[in-house]
């Protein structure tokens, strides 16, 4: 299986991600492949159904380069605690050129599991826990925009209207199925882990 990053307006981008109950060798492979396509699409984080896979997973290094930083994979993530709050800049791989300013909690309490079903129970502060909670929103079917203000949001109109023009203008052709049958195809991938 090879895997690509999945544009805006792809539903899979609005899919509230399920639980995986299960792990093994093929999805350990996927988040392997999730951190190369990360890093070679200059990312510092990047949730499954954002490779078009319905399951509450997402990789991230905050340096986006490979053998620098810390690597993470993280297994169905809960987020408590949250502390302070502050503005800072957010793109999106799934939205390539937008960029905006979203306000986050400084810190957080994350609860979550790594690839080997090990406990991770950590306190995430700055920019690592701006990260998370950018990927943590995919799992939940929440785009960057979407925590923006409104006037914000508009000024990122018109690069959400090109990409939903290219997109549906795809479907038009043919080259992407339509919306029911993207969404039909998760199925396959909650049965197998969720």
């Amino acid at each position: 299986m090879s895997l690509e990053i999945i544009y805006y307006p792809h539903p899979t981008l609005r899919y509230v991600s399920k639980p995986i109950k299960r792990v093994d060798a093929e999805l350990r492979k996927i988040a392997d492949e999730m951190l190369d396509l990360m890093y070679e699409s200059k990312g510092v984080g990047l949730a499954a159904n954002q490779v078009d896979l319905p399951l509450r997973m997402f990789v991230a290094n905050p340096t986006g380069e490979k053998g620098s930083g810390e690597e993470f994979v993280i297994v169905n993530p809960e987020v408590s605690r949250p502390k302070g709050s502050e503005v800072g800049e957010e793109g999106c791989l799934s939205l390539p050129g937008l960029t905006g300013d979203v306000i986050r909690p400084k810190s957080i309490r994350i609860s979550a599991f790594d690839m080997k079903g090990n406990p991770i129970e950590t306190t995430l502060e700055g920019f690592l826990a701006r990260v998370f909670l950018h990927e943590i929103d995919h799992l939940d079917g929440t785009l960057f925009f979407d925590r923006m203000g409104e006037h914000a949001a508009l000024e990122l109109g018109a690069g959400i209207d090109e990409l939903e023009t290219d997109f549906r203008s795809k479907q038009a052709t043919g080259s992407i199925p339509p919306d029911d049958q993207l969404i039909a195809r998760l199925a396959d991938w909650t049965n197998k882990y969720c």
